[in-house]
């Protein structure tokens, strides 16, 4: 169905019939009952502390089981805070959080593999991307510099990535 064919089925409902059917999509849906519970009670700070958690535990678990080290445990949270609308400064700090909690995880680490450090520049550069289309670019510059600055401490063989990419949001400014 295309978005035109459901304006015009919308149209056609009156105002019963359309509460019944947002109450079905409410109930049969997580994504449609997870969009309105946060439309009507945005606690954008529980959320973004549950996500800190749960990543801190991809790389510091708990329990005795090993870290697991997954990109994409943050990237999901990301994309899902998108969708909501949370606000971008605080999906900039999830972005920037992710990457400095592996970064502990790392310099505790006598060997880092080249896929880790490789995942890392890559959500340091989405971070950037991501500030700099937000306007929050300013607003973060400390926090790059300490993340550029740990890759070179821990003589990432990529180091020299990250300080081009700071280098480059540096110039723009």
């Amino acid at each position: 169905m295309s978005k035109r064919d459901l304006k015009l089925y919308v149209h056609d409902l009156n105002k019963e019939q359309l509460q019944e059917q947002l109450i079905d999509l409410y109930t049969r849906f997580k994504d449609v009952k997870e969009y309105y519970d946060f439309a009507f009670n945005p606690n954008e700070n529980k959320l973004i502390e549950e996500c800190k958690f749960k990543i801190s535990k991809e790389y510091f678990p708990h329990t005795k089981r090993k870290a697991k080290c997954r990109r994409s445990v943050a990237q999901g949270y990301i994309r899902h805070f998108k969708r909501l609308g949370v606000e971008p400064s605080l999906i900039a700090d999830i972005m920037l959080f992710n990457i400095e909690i592996a970064q502990s995880y790392s310099s505790e680490k006598d060997t880092i593999k080249e896929a880790f450090c490789n995942s890392l520049l890559k959500s340091f550069e989405e971070a950037i991307n991501y500030t700099s289309e937000n306007v929050l670019t300013n607003e973060f510059s400390d926090r790059f510099e300490k993340i550029t600055d740990e890759s070179s401490n821990q003589k990432w063989f990529n180091q020299n990535l990250f300080e081009r990419l700071l280098n480059h949001i540096n110039s723009k400014q």
